[in-house]
C-alpha cells in the first residue's frame, strides 16, 4: 500500500521548528504549510484555479461529515473523487467529522462503536464508525484522511478527558486495523492516501503525552494534535503542543487542527508544527476583516477608510493589494457586492500562505527566529 512520504530537508537550530516536504500523489507539499479550508469542497469564494495557480496552495482541507451527507461519497467516487469533482489537481486533506461530534453536540450520540448522528439537513440518522469513515474517505480520494477521534469541550474533567482519550485510541487503533486489512477498491479515486490519528486528552498534558505515545504505536504516516482552538486561553494551545512534540515520532509531519490567528502560526511552528489549517482567514475576510502580516488587522467598514487611497497591505503582493483601494474595498464591503468576498478572501489566503513561505525559507537559510524577509520569498505554484 503506497502512502505518501515525508521529508525533514532542515531544522532550526534554536527552535523546533523544521522544513520539510511531503510527497503526495497529487504532488510535493513544502512544510511547514497552511491548509485553506474547503468544507464542502469549495474555498469559499474562490475558484480552485485561484487558490493553486494565483496563491500558490499545493493542499486544501475538506470535510467528511458535510459531504457524506451531501452530495455523498459514492457521488463523488463516481466522478472521479474529490480531485475531480473540484477540478483540483493538487493535494487534499479531509477530517473524519471527528469535530462536527463536538460542534454539533446537539445531534449525536457518542457509544463504543462509533457516533450516532442526526442529519442537520433532513433530520436522518447516520453511524460514523471508525471503519465507515475510512471507507468515506476513500471514496473521497484524499491523499490525506484522518481517523474519526472524540474532541471535547473545553474545561471538562479529567476523568472525562480520560475516558475520551481513551475512546480516541481505540478508535484510531480500529480505523488502522481496517485500513491495513482492506486495500484501495476497484474504483477507488487515489490508492495512494496517507491515514493520521489525532492525540487527543483534553487540556491535561500527561494525558496527551500519553496519548501520543500510543498513537505512536501505530506507525501511522503522520500525526495530529485535535482538541485545541475550543474555548481555551491560547497559551494553554501552545502548552498542549509542546507536551506531544517531543513523543511523537520526529520523521513524520505534525498537524494541529483548526488553528489559527495569522501571528500565531509562527508560534505553532517553532513549536514543531508542520501543517494547520483555519477556517478564519476566509470567514474574517467576508466578515470584512483583513489580516495584515506585519501590522495590526483592518475591519474595513470604519468611516476612517471611505476615502483611503492606499491599499491594504503596501507590501502585500496579492491582486486585491495590487489594483484596489480601501475606500473601494469599504464601499463594496458596505454595498454587499459579492466581488468584496472575492478579493479580501484572495487578500487573506495570500497572508496566510506567504507568511508560511517566509517562514519557511527563515528555517532553510537559518535565520529563524530572525525577521522573516517577505523580499527573498517567490510564489511557485
Amino acid at each position: 500500500m503506497a502512502v505518501p512520504r515525508f521529508e525533514v530537508v532542515a531544522e532550526c537550530p534554536h527552535t523546533r521548528a523544521r522544513a520539510g516536504i511531503l510527497h503526495t500523489a497529487h504532488g510535493p507539499i513544502e512544510t511547514p504549510v497552511f491548509m485553506p479550508v474547503g468544507t464542502y469542497g469549495s474555498v469559499k469564494a474562490l475558484t480552485p484555479r485561484q487558490i493553486g495557480e494565483e496563491l500558490g496552495a499545493r493542499i486544501v482541507l475538506a470535510n467528511t461529515y458535510h459531504l457524506y451527507l451531501r452530495p455523498g461519497h459514492e457521488l463523488v467516487r463516481g466522478l472521479g473523487g474529490l480531485h475531480g469533482f473540484m477540478q483540483w489537481d493538487r493535494a487534499v486533506l479531509t477530517d473524519s467529522g471527528g469535530f462536527q461530534v463536538f460542534s454539533l453536540a446537539q445531534f449525536r450520540k457518542i457509544r463504543e462503536e462509533g457516533v450516532e448522528f442526526q442529519s442537520h439537513l433532513d433530520g436522518s440518522k447516520h453511524l460514523f464508525t471508525p471503519e465507515s469513515t475510512v471507507d468515506v474517505q476513500r471514496a473521497l480520494g484524499s491523499d490525506v484522511m484522518m481517523v474519526l477521534d472524540e474532541c471535547p469541550e473545553y474545561g471538562v474533567d479529567e476523568a472525562y478527558a480520560r475516558e475520551s482519550m481513551e475512546r480516541t485510541v481505540r478508535w484510531a487503533e480500529r480505523a488502522f486495523a481496517h485500513w491495513r486489512a482492506n486495500g484501495a477498491r476497484e474504483g477507488d479515486p487515489n490508492p495512494e492516501q496517507a491515514l493520521f490519528p489525532i492525540v487527543q486528552g483534553g487540556m491535561s498534558a500527561s494525558l496527551r503525552r500519553e496519548c501520543a505515545r500510543r498513537l505512536g504505536e501505530l506507525d501511522a504516516p503522520g500525526y495530529a494534535v485535535g482538541g485545541l482552538s475550543v474555548g481555551e486561553p491560547r497559551p494553554l494551545s501552545y502548552e498542549m503542543v509542546e507536551a506531544t512534540e517531543d513523543v511523537l515520532p520526529r520523521d513524520r509531519p505534525r498537524y494541529v487542527m483548526g488553528v489559527g490567528m495569522l501571528d500565531e502560526l509562527i508560534e505553532y511552528v517553532v513549536r514543531g508544527v508542520d501543517m494547520m489549517d483555519c477556517v478564519l482567514p476566509t470567514r474574517n475576510a467576508r466578515n470584512g476583516y483583513f489580516f495584515i502580516q506585519d501590522g495590526e488587522p483592518i475591519q474595513i467598514k470604519n468611516a476612517r477608510f471611505a476615502a483611503d487611497s492606499r491599499p491594504i497591505d503596501e507590501t502585500c503582493g496579492c491582486y486585491c493589494c495590487r489594483g484596489f483601494s480601501r475606500a473601494y474595498l469599504r464601499h463594496l464591503f458596505l454595498s454587499k457586492e459579492i466581488l468584496f468576498s472575492v478579493l479580501a478572501t484572495i487578500h487573506n489566503v495570500w497572508a496566510y500562505l506567504d507568511t508560511m513561505r517566509r517562514i519557511r525559507h527563515a528555517i532553510l537559510v537559518g535565520d529563524l527566529p530572525g525577521r522573516i524577509d517577505r523580499s527573498r520569498t517567490t510564489v511557485k505554484p
